[in-house]
This record gives C-alpha cells, sequence and structure tokens, in this order.
C-alpha cells in the first residue's frame, strides 16, 4: 500500500502520544481516520488538530479490553463504510515491578488490554477487510521489551511477546488476502505511557517512578518520529519494525548475540540505578 489518499484508518489509543502522531501523519498523507481513544474528550482533540489541518476524522470512545465495547465500535464504522484500510491496534498500558510484587490483578488488566484488545480489534474489523477482497493493513503496537524482557517488567514483556508472536501469526495467515500485517516495536518513546503505568514494589516508590519519567524525557525520542516509521513499515509491508536505535540494537542481539542478553536480563532497568 504505496498510496493513503482516501484510505479508511482505524487508531486506537490515538488520543495522545504514538496513536495520535500517527492519526496526524495519515491525515497528512490525506487518509481519512477513525481516531479511538477510552477518553472520548482525548480522541475529539486529535481529531480537531487533523481537520485544523485540513484533515478528515471522526472521534468514537472505546474501551478495547470489552470486546463488546469494541463490536459497538466496529458497527458505528461498518454502518459508514464497507471496511476498514488500516487498521492499528495501538492502545496499550505500561506496568514495572518484580514478579513477587506483581499483584494478578494487574496481570489480567495489562493483558485485557495490551494483548485482547488487540486480538478485539482484528476480530471485530479483519472480517470485513477479508470479505471486501481489497486487501488491506494491520499494524499492532509491541515493543522492544518483545525482544528483551526485563526482570522489572514481567507483565508488560510478557504481553508484549504475546502480541509479537501472535502478529508473526496473523501475518502468515492473512497474506492469502493480501493484507499484510506489522509488528512495530518502538523502544524508549517520550510519552504518557510512563506517568500512566503500573508500577508496583520497589520501583512504584515516588521517587523512582519519578526517575522512570525522567530517563524517558531526557531520552526524548519523539511519537512523530514514530509515526513516520509506521507510515513507511506500512509502504513496504514490513513484518517487525523496530523504531529506536535500541530497539535495533535489541532486535539484533535477540538474533545474534543470545547469550549477552541472558547475561543483560539479570540486570535492573538503568533508571532504577
Amino acid at each position: 500500500m504505496k498510496d493513503f489518499r482516501g484510505k479508511q484508518v482505524l487508531i486506537t489509543g490515538a488520543g495522545s502520544g504514538i496513536g495520535r502522531e500517527t492519526a496526524l501523519a495519515f491525515a497528512e498523507a490525506e487518509a481519512c481516520l477513525w481516531v479511538v481513544d477510552i477518553q472520548l474528550a482525548n480522541a475529539e482533540e486529535t481529531v480537531q488538530q487533523i481537520m485544523s489541518r485540513g484533515g478528515r476524522a471522526r472521534a468514537l470512545q472505546c474501551d478495547v479490553a470489552d470486546m463488546a465495547s469494541v463490536q459497538r465500535m466496529a458497527d458505528a464504522v461498518h454502518a459508514e463504510i464497507p471496511a476498514l484500510d488500516i487498521l492499528m491496534n495501538n492502545a496499550g498500558i505500561g506496568s514495572a515491578g518484580r514478579f513477587l510484587d506483581t499483584e494478578l490483578e494487574t496481570w489480567r488488566k495489562v493483558m485485557d488490554v495490551n494483548l485482547m484488545g488487540v486480538v478485539h480489534g482484528c476480530h471485530a474489523f479483519l472480517g470485513k477487510m477479508v470479505e471486501r477482497g481489497q486487501g488491506g493493513h494491520v499494524i499492532n503496537t509491541a515493543s522492544a521489551a518483545a525482544f528483551v524482557a526485563a526482570p522489572d517488567m514481567p507483565i508488560y514483556a510478557a504481553s508484549k511477546f504475546a502480541v509479537q508472536g501472535f502478529t508473526e501469526a496473523l501475518r502468515g495467515d492473512m497474506a492469502t488476502h493480501d493484507i499484510g500485517v506489522t509488528a512495530i516495536c518502538p523502544g524508549i518513546i517520550n510519552t504518557a505511557i510512563v506517568a500512566n503505568s503500573i508500577m508496583e514494589g520497589k520501583i512504584g516508590a515516588a521517587e523512582t517512578h519519578d526517575k522512570v519519567m525522567k530517563f524517558y524525557e531526557k531520552r526524548n525520542y519523539t511519537p512523530a518520529q514514530v509515526a513516520r516509521v509506521i507510515l513507511s513499515a506500512v509502504r513496504r509491508n514490513v513484518g517487525v519494525q523496530p523504531v529506536s536505535p535500541e530497539a535495533w540494537g535489541m532486535y539484533y542481539a535477540k538474533r545474534f548475540t543470545p547469550g549477552l542478553l541472558q547475561v543483560l536480563s539479570r540486570k535492573e532497568l538503568p533508571f532504577l540505578k
């Protein structure tokens, strides 16, 4: 898919961060946006930014962890168009904390959003895309944590490893329908996900949480930079797309120096030291 003009694009978690910047980038490429967020006001703000630049967009509220909510959203979309051209399952939440400090409720909450939110989105929209028979593309936001599982992020890493595996399986499945599927693995990106993450144990202390936020702010790799890579990945139909330099480093290390990664996996995250 080289040209996005007039394409119907839906992005979840598009009320801020990577989702918002990707919506703005697709709108600049003259696509028609369906902007989705659990907070409708945030989705509407993204829509206002798109429309102020001459783009076309609609705001929708949805809790991706709730299949009934996702289905209502899909029904609203399909009442107006036969099928999407591009679906981006981007909504997610962060979490950190050593395993023995984590609560089972946190596991359920993160998996419901980060993994099942992706599954729900694909389940609600892919059938219509296949039925239409004109191809399309699915983008699932994974993470560099799908390459290297830090001991302080067992829940988040598990959710993103699962998204990565699901995306690879789905890519093979959808290839026969001319639907591309891409896993985006951003890396350390300066977004609100850190501030809103569920932090447990040592990392949950206010001082440590503040260190984490400052680390991401200092790194300052922006969502807009990620958005540009996402559009390029769709144009090239890339299966797995690392974004930031550290994401690329982890991607190659996973393949060529797995022994080194086993050593690194025993280390604390750099911002905890």
